[in-house]
């Protein structure tokens, strides 16, 4: 089925964050080790990357490495960590080709030196590409976030830069990595697997949520448009009741 032809491109997410989840196992199936996942789940990255551009998503957001992630075995993260050097300039035509300017989250000075460097020249170089934003979410947690962003908040509570008293969501929301995107409509789970995994923990209050059985190098064009088809068959209605949606009406009690 072909579902990029149902889709309503009039109604697309602005910002879609994903959780690229299942490239161990889908290694395990094919009989290789782990780090043969993650290099197939490349490709699913730059197919998705390049349906997501296609169709006109502003934001697409990546869960690549978490903080948590430092804890698995040293050989995993060590071709995690060389993957990831040996593929990020590679990219760099394709994301020039689609107008696609990369982006990054998380502890980024928490990353060895080269993989850094190699990110930080990649942006540099893909920097005045306006066609779509791709985030990488790297050395990240959601919790991690949060806790920077206090820490921020207090410091500049004590200078006299915020008043405390004035805080609300808005200005928590500037204090977070992802200040200069909007929080995203749709996060896709990829593998079956149906948690946040310590994800865009402030940003996905109200997202909708859509958890797929494929695993990650498996997920191509079509899933990502089943994807989004679904996204759009949702009532959006941020605490309000229908009626009050079809009214433009607004109600205290939510």
């Amino acid at each position: 089925m072909d579902f990029l032809k149902r889709i309503d491109i009039k109604r697309l997410p602005s910002h879609v964050a994903i959780i690229m989840d299942g490239n161990g196992r889908w290694a395990r199936k094919q009989g290789h080790d782990r780090a043969f996942g993650h290099h197939k789940g490349v490709d699913a990255v730059r197919t998705v990357a390049e349906a997501a551009a296609e169709i006109g998503i502003r934001f697409l957001t990546l869960y690549t490495f978490s903080t948590e992630n430092w804890n698995r075995p040293q050989e995993e993260v060590d071709a995690l960590m060389h993957l990831f050097v040996e593929t990020i300039e590679k990219e760099i035509p394709t994301l020039n080709k689609n107008d696609i300017r990369l982006n990054a989250i998380g502890n980024i000075d928490g990353l060895p030196a080269l993989n850094r460097a190699k990110l930080l020249s990649t942006m540099e170089k893909t920097g005045n590409n306006r066609k779509m934003v791709l985030t990488l979410a790297l050395n990240y947690s959601g919790r991690w976030e949060i806790v920077e962003a206090i820490k921020k908040m207090i410091n500049d509570g004590s200078s006299g830069k915020i008043d405390p008293e004035t805080l609300d969501s808005n200005t928590v929301s500037k204090y977070m990595n992802t200040a200069q995107i909007p929080d995203p409509e749709l996060l896709i789970r990829t593998s079956g697997e149906q948690r946040i995994s310590n994800f865009l923990l402030w940003q996905i209050a109200y997202s909708e949520l859509y958890f797929s059985p494929k695993l990650w190098p498996d997920f191509g064009k079509q899933d990502f448009y089943k994807a989004i088809l679904e996204y759009q068959k949702r009532e959006r209605r941020f605490g309000l009741t229908r009626e009050q949606l079809k009214f433009g009406e607004q109600d205290e009690d939510v």
